[in-house]
């Protein structure tokens, strides 16, 4: 088996053994120069935490071992393609690389509508379902500058 597919086949083993155990059916892998650093199964209901999906868990795992919030030169393997916050997430980790198994339409079949946040993202925030008004600019731009100007800032 090639190694892109003994990786995949782990993803797909730890969404297998989360829905054994009552958790939903993702997983997820972080590979870096041949040796997997990260991984993660969806923990949403485990841990009641909502953002705890596969690739969310295995970024964080990745993260915290590799001591680095930066990917780069990583590759995930995921049971499903990612939900909108997951693809922000992996774009945001700056991995390099993503294999999938399920597609979204997959998971759209089984109850899992991540389709409605992509179109929901495509929309201007007044047609939302999600209720959304601007407060405090000008207070809040405070935090900005000072980030600007900051000479000891780690930039991401």
């Amino acid at each position: 088996m090639n190694k892109h597919k003994e990786y995949m086949a782990r993803a797909i083993e730890l969404s297998v053994y989360n829905v054994e155990r009552g958790g939903g059916p993702f997983g997820a892998v972080i590979v870096k120069d041949g040796e997997i650093v990260g991984e993660g199964f969806n923990e949403v209901t485990a841990s009641n935490d909502p953002t705890a999906h596969a690739e969310v868990v295995a970024i964080r795992n990745a993260a915290r071992k590799l001591q680095n919030f930066d990917l780069s030169g990583c590759t995930i393997y995921t049971s499903c393609e990612p939900c909108p916050m997951c693809l922000g997430a992996i774009y945001w980790a700056k991995i390099a690389r993503m294999y999938y198994g399920n597609t979204k339409s997959d998971a759209d079949r089984i109850g899992f509508n991540d389709d409605f946040i992509y179109r929901e993202i495509d929309k201007p925030l007044g047609e939302r379902q999600l209720f959304s008004e601007q407060l405090m600019r000008e207070e809040a731009l405070v935090a900005f500058r000072l980030w600007k100007d900051s000479g000891d800032k780690t930039e991401y």
